[in-house]
């Protein structure tokens, strides 16, 4: 099983599980699937992904980036009348059909072989194809894929609060919240009082011990689910902190 902490998901994108297990999670919701099964994941998003191997198999999923500057010439080539603001759920498990089973089989031998000169000038081809049999299948759809509007201003102290142990920049903060950097350090210094760099130390490691004291969790199990980057920098600064290693704090 492979655990990663960070995914920030710049771009729309889908996710066709070939084997194995995938699960997706986000401040706000769980999504899981399996073998043949298919996902629709909207951009501007903060995840964690667990990728799992079952029963023997080696784990494999197919992932497709539906990038912004594609689908704007989607938009134009077909005439399509783009709507209001998406306001959906984010994440959307597709429905398998035959089109989309025969379209992932399709795209198995370019994976397959990624240093065949082919790829590149079939690759548009293939993702085309991908929007126009997710349309076919959802429609309303539609409205996910071409929301080309900026994340509005959401409220920053929520949303810190909620995603303060995903270990990004804090231009991927802002960008997220809908702000430039500049108007982000602003506003989070009059919410929180002080800057983010250091409120984002500051409240991981508070989280920290209380998980150790509390909830009786190792160090070694915790640290990267809080945003540090290895076990010595989070002991270092947690002992910084509070006077203590962490391991002192074990019961």
């Amino acid at each position: 099983m492979r655990k990663e902490k960070v995914a920030f998901m710049e771009h729309n994108t889908l996710v066709m599980q070939v084997s194995g297990h995938f699960t997706l999670e986000t401040a706000s919701e769980r999504i899981s699937m399996g073998r043949g099964e298919m996902m629709l994941i909207q951009k501007n998003q903060l995840a964690t992904l667990t990728k799992m191997p079952v029963e023997d198999e080696e784990y494999q999923t197919i992932v497709i980036s539906l990038q912004e500057d594609l689908l704007r010439k989607i938009v134009l080539e077909e005439q399509i009348e783009i709507g209001q603001r998406y306001t959906g759920p984010p994440n959307i498990l597709i429905p398998s059909n035959d089109y989309l089973r025969a379209f992932f089989q399709s795209v198995l031998p370019y994976v397959r072989n990624p240093q065949e000169k082919i790829i590149n000038s079939m690759g548009m081809l293939k993702v085309k194809e991908a929007v126009h049999l997710l349309l076919y299948t959802r429609p309303e759809l539609a409205e996910l894929l071409f929301d080309f509007s900026e994340p509005y201003k959401m409220d920053l102290e929520r949303f810190m609060l909620s995603n303060f142990h995903y270990n990004v920049p804090v231009e991927k903060f802002a960008v997220l919240t809908g702000r430039s950097l500049a108007g982000f350090k602003r506003d989070f210094q009059r919410i929180f009082g002080m800057a983010p760099r250091h409120w984002l130390q500051e409240k991981r490691l508070i989280e920290a011990r209380h998980l150790i004291e509390s909830k009786n969790k190792k160090p070694s199990a915790i640290y990267l689910d809080l945003g540090f980057e290895s076990l010595s920098h989070f002991s270092h600064s947690f002992k910084k902190k509070f006077g203590k290693a962490p391991t002192d704090l074990i019961v």
